[in-house]
């Protein structure tokens, strides 16, 4: 008992010394950053061709006049990945059990599972957005939607469900075998014991992964622009064609650091947080 207190201790002791050591590295770090980033911003504004630049990527009153119909446009872009992120959730679980399946007669749907994310994971995303945007309408049969901001959901949806079905499994693998049979000890079947007590971890370990990955898909809803659906991408395309300026592709990008900044430090946060709770240290 006292060997397993003192073994704590001393992971706790060295889990504060490496945070202590890790926070005075940051503060060089972002020292060294922000003085590599003066320097650059120095170069660039005394070379010959800045002018130029700044008139056609960083004019104030083409931002100004372009932001609000970007900012309206970019509402497209909330309502696809929420939709998309809503069925990849899902879509990309049942994947994940689908594959972990053991029963030979359950194969075929293993072998779907494993064909469906090889597939879909090696096709770019922008080619299936192509091909499913105009080629699906194109068949014409009746009662297949032919909107093309439907079928850019459902083309981000397939991609990214193959993405996230590879998560959930690696969350399920490391879940250890031993829980399972557990649970099994305690008079459980192997789906009760998959959906009350390996799912539940699972799920908890790839949040972070997870949420990296919706980074992404909101990163991805510009392409579907590509099948001229007004986006925030879309909208930039017409504003700059109308101004002869790239400013409205800048005020593009600045709407999607909006939302992935935010995300992207939560998700550190919830990396930290983990990684502090498995090492039993307080928040």
């Amino acid at each position: 008992m006292d060997d397993l207190k003192g073994h704590r201790r001393s992971l706790i002791v060295s889990s504060l010394f490496a945070e202590r050591t890790g926070t005075r590295g940051a503060i060089v770090g972002t020292i060294a950053t922000i003085a590599v980033l003066v320097l650059v911003g120095w170069l660039i504004t005394r070379s010959s061709g800045w002018q130029v630049v700044q008139d056609q990527f960083l004019n104030w009153d083409v931002f100004s006049d372009s932001f609000p119909g970007i900012a309206g446009a970019f509402l497209t872009n909330v309502i696809i990945f929420l939709s998309a992120e809503a069925i990849v959730l899902v879509f990309g679980l049942l994947l994940a059990l689908m594959r972990s399946l053991r029963a030979p007669i359950f194969f075929p749907l293993r072998a779907f599972s494993v064909i469906y994310c090889d597939v879909f994971r090696g096709i770019p995303a922008i080619l299936l957005i192509y091909l499913l945007g105009f080629g699906a309408p194109a068949l014409q049969v009746t009662g297949i939607p032919r909107s093309p901001l439907f079928w850019g959901i459902v083309a981000l949806s397939l991609t990214w469900s193959a993405y996230v079905a590879e998560v959930y499994r690696a969350g399920m693998d490391a879940v250890p075998p031993t829980q399972e049979a557990a649970a099994r000890a305690l008079g459980l079947n192997r789906r009760q014991a998959m959906r009350l007590v390996v799912l539940p971890q699972a799920v908890r370990h790839v949040i972070p992964p997870l949420l990296n990955d919706f980074i992404g898909l909101q990163k991805d809803t510009a392409l579907i622009a590509v099948l001229g659906v007004v986006e925030a991408l879309r909208q930039a395309q017409l504003d700059s064609a109308a101004t002869f300026n790239f400013t409205p592709y800048v005020a593009a990008a600045v709407m999607f650091l909006l939302i992935t900044i935010p995300l992207t430090r939560f998700t550190d946060w919830m990396i930290s947080r983990d990684r502090r709770r498995r090492l039993g240290v307080a928040r």
